[in-house]
């Protein structure tokens, strides 16, 4: 794990090298959903070719997940998922809390995460339970802050809207758990994670994700010590929901769960 932790650092210096000199410089934004507007640029389909090259080069026999071009399949049990600009509406706005996924599954279940934020030169990188990050020249053992308490917690999720990600349902839900805790934050995607390991955050809790939008998170935020599952305390990926409650630490993930479920 100790050579592929080096090679997903590489793979996330390479990607910035597309994604960065496009921020902020007026990208040409594509829609790739029809009616619905789903934004994808160059940086995110360059960035995903050089990933994939590398990988192709360095592990053939491994298999290939990404946002942009697909699957690829490989004769190992080892996968790569990537996700090269998560949250795109937040690049093309340029706001710098978009970042790039790059996870490795072994036997479909996630055995490293990183987390790149280029802009602001954080990285997180989860594996063998523990997550680093780094900012700069600097690196240090990440953890989650420790709050059991939903009170005193932040929570966050990328768009509370019943016409954003949510249905409904999931918004009645999101709204109990919000109104429990001290502060809510929105607009984050994938970067919320990263300060959830940080002891930022303490909550975050989202549905409609795809794989390549949870895989990298889930080494990340179990190494600095926090919880993921769906929202009923499920396996994050074993539901079509997309679901995911990440908490600070046991205790705040099971209150959170409660009022999820509607059992609080």
């Amino acid at each position: 794990m100790k050579e592929y932790t080096a090679f997903a650092r590489r793979l996330a210096a390479a990607a910035r090298q597309e994604t960065l000199p496009r921020f902020r410089a007026r990208a040409a934004i594509h829609n790739k959903a029809g009616p619905e507007f789903d934004p994808v640029t160059d940086a995110d389909r360059e960035a995903e070719r050089v990933i994939t090259a590398m990988i192709a080069d360095a592990y053939p026999d491994h298999g290939v997940l990404g946002e942009e071009f697909g699957e690829r399949k490989g004769d190992s049990a080892y996968r790569w998922v990537i996700d090269p600009v998560d949250g795109t509406r937040a690049f093309v706005c340029g706001a710098p809390t978009w970042t790039t996924l790059i996870a490795l599954e072994e036997g479909g279940v996630p055995a490293l995460g990183l987390i790149d934020q280029p802009y602001t030169d954080e990285t997180w990188i989860g594996a063998d339970c523990e997550t680093l990050f780094s900012n700069g020249a600097k690196t240090e053992r990440a953890h989650t802050s420790g709050v059991t308490d939903l009170a005193e917690a932040c929570i966050s999720t990328t768009d509370p809207r019943a016409d954003g990600y949510m249905g409904e349902t999931a918004v009645a839900a999101f709204s109990r758990l919000a109104a429990a805790t001290r502060l809510a934050r929105f607009s984050l995607d994938a970067y919320a994670y990263g300060l959830l390991a940080l002891g930022e955050l303490d909550i975050v809790a989202e549905n409609s994700l795809q794989r390549y939008d949870f895989a990298a998170l889930l080494p990340v935020i179990e190494g600095a010590g926090g919880v993921a599952t769906n929202w009923r305390g499920e396996p994050v990926g074993s539901d079509d929901r997309g679901e995911i409650l990440a908490a600070a630490t046991p205790e705040l993930h099971a209150a959170a769960l409660a009022i999820m479920s509607g059992d609080a």
